[in-house]
């Protein structure tokens, strides 16, 4: 049985990750992104999903846009696609909205690359005329239209037997907007959830969390902070007042330096040991990928997953129902290198262990990795 999949990439989805723009939307954020050395990771990222496809499903058709938005993707694939649209150079909203709208009819599934900005153009163009995927490549990606990471997009593409309405979220002047709905593959473990808000943070809680991070980092050591109500708390707790959505470097729990890009922070753990604390995005789950892709496999790397340390409280975790946290740095064996639990500190000298998103096969889910060791 034949089977046809309509691609559209957004090729500068993402640029302003990495260089610490929190979004990638409009001609101006996009030319700062360039200007501060971003690199479009888009087409690689939808070359992925579709080379995962191509394996599943090797009679696969893919037909796609002219050049960047596509065509470009699915040749670095090893896919001979049809190609039915050509956009303006350089590309927008609009030129994503047409070619959705040009290929929905002809198409069986259609994959889009980007973050909730595209998929939102996505929304406006096809609705819920047809089962569509998100293979993300944005920044923040609140939406639930999306896999958790390249890879299971082309899986999901491959093999799915059920739809089901998802949520296209956007952030609107600071705050998230729902937008509508897209159908979707009904696959949970490797489509993400929507993004949801914080259920709070009580003061007990989060100076117990403040205490255990302070007595692992030794004096005179950076504390990278990522994104997130839990780690603006815990920079509160110690008199820094940090940027909610950016990427934070305290020193003796003061503040270093605010709203830090990956390159900068590369410098910064080159001179100085260092440690990352991480909390997870609320119903998502994800600890990297989402908003925080300052620290690059690079930093990542540098700084060294046992000096990696998860932080949320109680609540949030049981708001996951059991679903496990996620990683996609965008380094597939970056990726691998995380162990199958981590433990996630919710006080002082409070922990829980709680699984990532690997199989329990995996060769390096072994109870002896760094971060399964370390003692609550």
């Amino acid at each position: 049985m034949s089977f046809t999949v309509g691609l559209v990439v957004n090729p500068v989805a993402g640029v302003g990750g990495r260089v610490g723009l929190k979004g990638s939307d409009g001609a101006e954020v996009q030319e700062r992104a360039f200007a501060l050395g971003a690199v479009p990771q888009a087409a690689e990222r939808a070359s992925v999903a579709l080379a995962e496809l191509r394996a599943r499903r090797p009679d696969v058709s893919v037909l796609t846009v002219a050049g960047a938005m596509g065509e470009a993707a699915a040749r670095a694939a090893g896919i001979v696609p049809e190609v039915v649209f050509a956009a303006a150079d350089p590309t927008s909203a609009a030129d994503t909205i047409a070619a959705a709208r040009s290929l929905a009819p002809q198409v069986d599934l259609l994959l889009f690359a980007g973050g909730d900005g595209t998929a939102r153009d996505v929304l406006e163009a096809v609705g819920d005329a047809l089962p569509v995927l998100g293979i993300p490549t944005g920044v923040k990606m609140h939406s639930a239209v999306f896999a958790v990471n390249p890879r299971a997009a082309g899986e999901v593409a491959a093999d799915y037997s059920r739809l089901r309405d998802a949520e296209v979220v956007d952030r609107v002047d600071g705050s998230p907007r729902l937008f509508g709905h897209l159908r979707v593959p009904d696959v949970p473990a490797r489509v993400q959830q929507r993004k949801t808000g914080s259920s709070g943070v009580t003061p007990d809680a989060v100076s117990g969390i403040a205490a255990e991070l302070g007595s692992l980092v030794a004096p005179g050591e950076l504390l990278i902070l990522g994104p997130g109500t839990t780690t603006r708390a815990v920079a509160a707790v110690w008199g820094a007042d940090v940027p909610v959505l950016g990427v934070n470097v305290l020193q003796d729990t003061k503040l270093l330096a605010a709203d830090v890009t990956a390159d900068q922070l590369l410098k910064l753990v080159a001179e100085t040991p260092a440690h990352i604390a991480l909390t997870p995005i609320g119903g998502q789950g994800f600890l990297l990928g989402r908003g925080n892709q300052q620290l690059s496999p690079e930093v990542l790397r540098a700084v060294g997953l046992e000096r990696l340390h998860v932080v949320a409280t109680e609540a949030k975790v049981v708001a996951l129902g059991g679903r496990p946290l996620l990683v996609d740095t965008g380094d597939d064996a970056l990726d691998r290198a995380f162990p199958r639990y981590v433990r996630v500190g919710t006080g002082w000298r409070r922990t829980i262990l709680y699984p990532l998103n690997h199989s329990p096969s995996h060769p390096l889910n072994h109870p002896n990795h760094p971060l399964n060791e370390r003692q609550s």
